[in-house]
């Protein structure tokens, strides 16, 4: 006994992009369009009617956008698949997509074979978050947040770039010179530096400083 196809729902308010989409799963085997949507309201009426396995669904959408739809159907359903497609796949997008609940991101420039592949996926395990550009996006921010500094440590920053030493920075923060000299060392640290002139260097080339009011020694 041959199984069900896998009953998908696509959201986008661009007739071609829908059009061209639901001829790539109508030729696939496994897999069926139980019907299209062009707004967050029509795709929300469609699930509750309908009952897709997958919904794929542009990000921008005319009254909304996808992630109301991926979050909408996550207070009523762990077992759907939400496939999120976009033109602007940058890393807030991405992380924007898991946080909401999505099974998988791709971006609309990438082969139709992947939207494809990520709609079988989430049919499978809707809430295993795949995406092409994950493990990049989590590497750029797990480095983004290693170098953020406290307001703190901002504060010991600018001294530094102001020629301060440890005691003076002490001194014009109210702080011991011990802490000051920690606050020093965890700077040093966060940016990967050895020494003063390494860590504004650093902060300079990452735009934690705008401008060194005294010459960098080398």
């Amino acid at each position: 006994m041959n199984e069900q196809p896998i009953g998908v729902l696509l959201v986008d308010d661009h007739e071609l992009i829908r059009n061209g989409l639901a001829g790539v799963f109508e030729i696939q085997d496994d897999m069926t369009i139980v019907d299209v949507a062009s707004t967050v309201s029509e795709a929300l009426e469609m699930f509750e009617r309908l009952k897709p396995d997958v919904v794929v669904t542009d990000l921008q959408l005319q009254d909304g956008t996808g992630l109301d739809i991926v979050r909408a159907i996550r207070k009523q359903s762990d077992t759907t698949g939400v496939v999120v497609l976009t033109m602007h796949s940058g890393d807030d997008q991405i992380f924007a997509a898991m946080q909401a609940g999505a099974s998988g991101f791709v971006g609309k420039d990438a082969p139709s074979s992947e939207v494809v592949k990520a709609a079988r996926h989430s049919k499978v395990s809707p809430r295993s978050f795949i995406c092409a550009g994950l493990v990049g996006a989590m590497v750029r921010r797990q480095s983004s947040e290693s170098t953020k500094l406290t307001d703190r440590e901002h504060e010991v920053l600018l001294l530094l770039a102001d020629g301060l030493g440890a005691a003076a920075i002490g001194e014009q923060l109210y702080l011991s010179e011990s802490t000051a000299k920690s606050h020093i060392a965890r700077i040093y640290q966060k940016l990967g530096a050895a020494n003063r002139a390494q860590a504004l260097v650093t902060a300079m080339r990452i735009g934690l400083l705008s401008s060194v009011r005294r010459p960098i020694e080398i």
